[in-house]
């Protein structure tokens, strides 16, 4: 495949916060969600829309701590899993609701070579690094604005993660915009420029339920992508753009997750399931590259995204271990996960989409969950 550069834009000049602050903005609710270890406050927004859809915000991680949207009796439920408290997120979260980066999903063996020079990363996934390191951008408390804007309520959050954390080089400069449209669309906009040559990869991790409960196994899933990047036994992609055509990755046509997941399938078993990365048919303007529908209430989320790849994960992790908001346990596969982005291990893959970020350009991705219901 053709290398595309995500480099899209020259940065346009814009404020940037001083410090780790937040600022409140009009009529959008804030209040203290709990306190770091070191003594700095968290805060969580509430942004609202005329149609009653409801989506709280923290500025810890970016993380997305709860969505709720009508069904097809206009009743409003939670459909992402999470805490209910802080302290959950602090001890035993797999990326509940998180932006992950600065290099979203797994670089092989923690090593890449950029410019002729090799950086390693810390291993946080057997022999690989996942979702940005030991503290990646869902572990850090981000500088917040929130604002009415003639889109909707807007929630601003800025980081700015150092030459050489968690091993990336330069200085990268994240901004993230979360707005809750009219039409029950919860979109983010994800901006980073760099000061030295860079590799970046960002995106969302929100866990979906769309009933509120159980199994997801139900949901039935459609992709607009024609080609899947199988992947080894880590779970690192083998450098081939496979065809769907025969196999239980294709999704083109609506298909219940649960209809293929079990079949005796090398794919399936290294990933326990679906963990894997489709490569969307004529990336580049924002698309609905997925759409999930749950029979029973209604719920139908549909993906939008500009970018190349999306990654599907149907849960297999989830293992009893944790419980989550109203005392919920989760449970294998009581939740999917669909993080649009570039391919994993793109940096060791010179024919994938380039992920390489330099100084005077501007990554861009963005991501939007839009929501609605049928009979």
């Amino acid at each position: 495949m053709t290398s595309k550069p995500i480099a899209l834009m020259v940065l346009a000049a814009g404020v940037i916060l001083a410090g780790c602050k937040t600022h409140s903005g009009g009529g959008i609710p804030q209040e203290k969600f709990g306190a770091l270890p070191d003594g700095r406050d968290v805060t969580i927004y509430t942004l609202r829309n005329a149609k009653g859809m409801q989506v709280r915000i923290m500025n810890y991680g970016g993380i997305v701590q709860s969505v709720k949207v009508p069904d097809k009796n206009g009743n409003l439920g939670d459909v992402s899993l999470g805490y209910d408290d802080l302290q959950g997120y602090l001890t035993n979260s797999p990326y509940f609701g998180a932006d992950v980066g600065r290099y979203g999903n797994r670089i092989a063996k923690g090593k890449f070579t950029l410019d002729g020079h090799e950086y390693t990363l810390a291993v946080n996934n057997g022999v690989n690094a996942l979702h940005g390191g030991l503290k990646g951008f869902d572990k850090q408390l981000w500088e917040s604005s929130a604002m009415m804007t003639s889109q909707g309520p807007s929630l601003r959050l800025h980081y700015l993660s150092k030459d050489g954390e968690e091993g990336y080089p330069g200085d990268l400069d994240v901004t993230v915009v979360y707005t809750l449209t009219d039409d029950n669309g919860l979109r983010l906009e994800f901006t980073a420029t760099t000061d030295k040559d860079t590799v970046v990869n960002l995106t969302h991790h929100s866990y979906w339920n769309l009933r509120g409960s159980g199994t997801i196994l139900d949901h039935v899933v459609y992709i607009n992508a024609d080609k899947y990047t199988p992947v080894d036994s880590t779970l690192i992609p083998t450098g081939e753009l496979a065809p769907v055509e025969g196999t239980p990755f294709d999704f083109r046509n609506p298909t219940a997750i649960g209809a293929r997941i079990n079949e005796d399938n090398q794919q399936l078993k290294f990933g326990n399931g679906y963990d894997h990365n489709w490569v969307i048919n004529n990336p580049g303007s924002l698309q609905v590259i997925a759409r999930v529908t749950e029979p029973t209430t209604g719920r139908v989320m549909e993906v939008l995204s500009d970018q190349p790849g999306l990654q599907f994960y149907s849960g297999n992790f989830l293992d009893g271990t944790i419980t989550g908001k109203g005392g919920w346990t989760y449970q294998f596969r009581d939740a999917l996960v669909m993080e649009p982005q570039h391919f994993p291990d793109s940096p060791n893959h010179p024919d994938f989409p380039t992920t390489e970020l330099k100084p005077g350009e501007t990554y861009h991705n963005t991501i939007e969950y839009r929501f609605s219901a049928q009979q």
